[in-house]
């Protein structure tokens, strides 16, 4: 497991594992399209993980749409949150 310990960046198989735990399902039954309550629950999901906030407004919201999205935005989030910046 990651964390705000300094550990890895979540990868694709981090954020495929925190979405399949929305609805108990398999990794492999995770929708590359996420939709908004399984992005609300990746997010609720990541902060618990990694200990801190991820404030998106609602047009930073709206840009996630894919597995690879949320990937992207997590991992430049634990970047900034490391280097004292946040996006």
């Amino acid at each position: 497991m990651t964390g705000s310990n300094g550990a890895a960046l979540p990868d694709r198989a981090e954020v495929v594992s925190m979405l399949a735990a929305f609805g108990q399902r398999a990794a492999e039954a995770v929708p590359e399209e996420l939709g908004s309550l399984e992005l609300t629950w990746l997010i609720a999901e990541f902060e618990q993980r990694y200990g801190f906030q991820l404030d998106l407004d609602d047009e930073g919201f709206a840009a996630v749409r894919t597995v690879d999205d949320a990937t992207e935005l997590l991992r430049a989030t634990v970047l900034a949150e490391r280097a004292g910046a946040r996006p």
